[in-house]
């Protein structure tokens, strides 16, 4: 096992791998910009060390200096988290390099999966179904009119490097394929640095499913079930719930089966989620996140095997913690990812919390790093915190959702809660009768069938 990790993140999730370190006896290293001196993942651990100002190129983006605090504070290993350094082959590598071990997939796979169309046919290759498009990269010089009229319109243009939803653009018909193409291509060389892209066929009203996998790097490897993702803003994720309203035992254990032989034959490593859009009976592949998830609660809630703690326990060269048929879905999990954001502009609210108060009771969980008076920067990600719930069957869940929405308070900032106090009582959403442009049509004020 780690004597001391060193945790390249901030907010909850550097919060949430500092809990999984001390319930395993680890020695934790907190690392901050200048804007997060106060956080309380840096209250927590053992040390801390601050790599720079708040710019995230210059502190929880620089390499040196994270290798900086690794040999100053004696850790010997880094957990990543999800976001900046996560989904980086190349700091994986330096870090191999500086005798550090990487609590995350090897290098390979991470490059592997962070080129969508090498992912594409990855995935294709290992028997999951994929989403019927282009074989690579398009531009304008290829006969990208062609490979769409075969596809057949609408179609989507994806940007091959990222995600997020940036260097993604619809073309409805033919005459709007040209401006897609050069807009996506612009906006991924902006984002990313590259501006590949790739068509796709667009799907109508699919669902937003992934598979949660564990692997131990040597050939074995699990499935832990689904979770639904298709409430979303601008391709972000706003809702999460496992398992989904849309699949029944039969679909999951297919598709569960399918992904847990493909991570076995490539000899994934730790945690990591396979994405899909699922419309009429089919799964059609969009890509795989080599990370830990924002969403892992729901699944941690549903199956009860603390996700965080395996990772960096399989990471060490520990065993699967069970077998697949040991696997075991219990009851019902919600998760709502709550912004400091207008909850109509989506505008964000950075500022000081002066009033904060978590819901509690039975099956209700908060994944937070806030607490009152803490100045919420500018500099980051909204996320405010995670209010997780679970009930014995989904409409428990929903009721127990209500009630802890009802009960949460934050003032001095605006958040989105009021959003999900509505949506919580919405008939589709009741229902579980939703995909992934619902929520888009819903704010839009458009019936959203």
């Amino acid at each position: 096992m780690f004597d001391k990790i060193l945790i390249a993140n901030r907010g909850e999730i550097a919060l949430r791998i500092l809990r999984a370190c001390k319930e395993l006896g680890i020695a934790t290293v907190a690392v901050h910009s200048t804007a997060d001196a106060d956080a309380m993942h840096v209250r927590l651990a053992d040390e801390s060390v601050c790599i720079g100002p708040p710019p995230s190129k210059d502190s929880y983006l620089n390499i040196p200096a994270l290798l900086a605090a690794c040999e100053i504070t004696g850790a010997d290993a880094v957990h990543p988290g999800y976001g900046f350094l996560s989904e980086n082959a190349r700091f994986a590598e330096i870090l191999a390099e500086h005798n550090l071990d990487f609590i995350g997939p090897k290098a390979e796979h991470i490059r592997l999966m962070g080129d969508k169309i090498e992912a594409k046919k990855t995935a294709k290759k290992l028997g999951i179904p994929v989403v019927p498009g282009s074989d690579g990269g398009v531009g304008p010089e290829d006969d990208a009119m062609a490979i769409a009229q075969a596809i057949g319109f609408p179609v989507l243009v994806k940007a091959a490097s990222g995600g997020g939803g940036r260097g993604m653009k619809v073309a409805q018909t033919a005459d709007d394929l040209m401006l897609a193409l050069s807009t996506a291509a612009n906006e991924a060389k902006s984002a990313f640095g590259d501006a590949s892209v790739y068509l796709e066929k667009y799907l109508q009203k699919p669902r937003h499913i992934e598979i949660q996998v564990l692997g131990d790097g040597h050939g074995g490897a699990i499935h832990l079930g689904e979770r639904d993702c298709s409430l979303q803003r601008r391709h972000q994720k706003v809702w999460e719930e496992g398992p989904s309203p849309a699949l029944d035992a039969a679909a999951r254990a297919k598709i569960g089966a399918t992904v847990a032989k493909a991570m076995q034959e490539i000899k994934y490593l730790g945690v990591g989620t396979v994405e899909f859009l699922y419309e009429e009976g089919e799964f059609y592949f969009i890509e795989m996140n080599t990370r830990i998830q924002v969403e892992h609660p729901v699944t941690e809630m549903i199956t009860g095997i603390d996700l965080v703690l395996e990772q960096i326990r399989i990471a060490a060269g520990g065993d699967l913690p069970v077998t697949q048929d040991e696997v075991v879905i219990n009851g019902h999990s919600i998760e709502c990812r709550i912004n400091a954001e207008n909850p109509v502009t989506f505008r964000p609210s950075p500022g000081k919390i002066l009033q904060y108060h978590p819901p509690g009771g039975l099956g209700v969980r908060i994944d937070s790093a806030v607490y009152q008076g803490y100045v919420i920067p500018p500099y980051y990600d909204s996320l405010v915190g995670k209010l997780i719930v679970h009930g014995k069957t989904r409409a428990e869940c929903l009721m127990r959702l209500r009630r802890a929405l009802d009960e949460m308070v934050v003032e001095g900032i605006e958040t989105t809660l009021p959003l999900f106090r509505a949506l919580v009582r919405e008939p589709a959403i009741i229902d579980g009768d939703y995909h992934i442009h619902w929520l888009e049509q819903y704010l839009a004020g458009q019936p959203a069938g």
